[in-house]
Formats: C-alpha cells, structure tokens, sequence
C-alpha cells in the first residue's frame, strides 16, 4: 500500500492508475489527511463501463433486473391502425379541402 499526496497524483496520475491496475491500494492524502482510496477493480466489477453503471444501479435499488430472462428479440407492438383504416381517414381529411 502506497500514499500520495493530491499534488503529486495530479502530476503523475497515469503511473499511480498503473499501479491500481497491477493490484496495489493508493491511498490518496490531502495535507496527511486520508481523503481517498484508489485501488484495483473489484473482481465483482465489469470492465465494461456501462455494465458496471448498471450492475451500481441495481446494488444501489434504483433499478430491478427484469423478472424472467427475455430470450430472442422484444415483441413487435401492436399496431396502431390497419393500413387501410389510415388511408381512409387520410382520404376523408383531403375531401374536406
């Protein structure tokens, strides 16, 4: 475990997220104070940043994973009107002009 201070992670924090990444905890310090933890990906984590938005989501209880598994793509919704009912209304609306 390692520390640093704000000035200096700022300066060369590429070389401290390397050291994250390799596995080893940074604690980060603001005037010897301990103000933040940088470390390596929790093993629970995706490395795909939008999977672990919303694996944070779900932990956190502002979404619900769905009940079932949907297999195949969603269902087509049903449609609004046949063809030949909007051509008929398309047709009425004309005949007014």
């Amino acid at each position: 475990m390692r520390s640093v201070g704000i000035k200096v992670l700022n300066s060369r924090l590429s070389e401290y997220v390397r050291l994250a990444e390799s596995g080893e905890t940074i604690l980060v310090t603001d005037r010897d104070r301990v103000v933040a933890e940088l470390g390596p990906l929790q093993e629970s984590r995706s490395p795909i940043l939008a999977d672990a938005f919303l694996a944070d989501s779900v932990r956190s209880g502002l979404m619900r994973p769905p009940a079932l598994a949907a297999s195949g793509p969603p269902p087509a919704p049903p449609p609004v009107a046949r063809l030949e009912e909007l051509l008929a209304g398309l047709d009425e609306s004309r005949r007014d002009r």
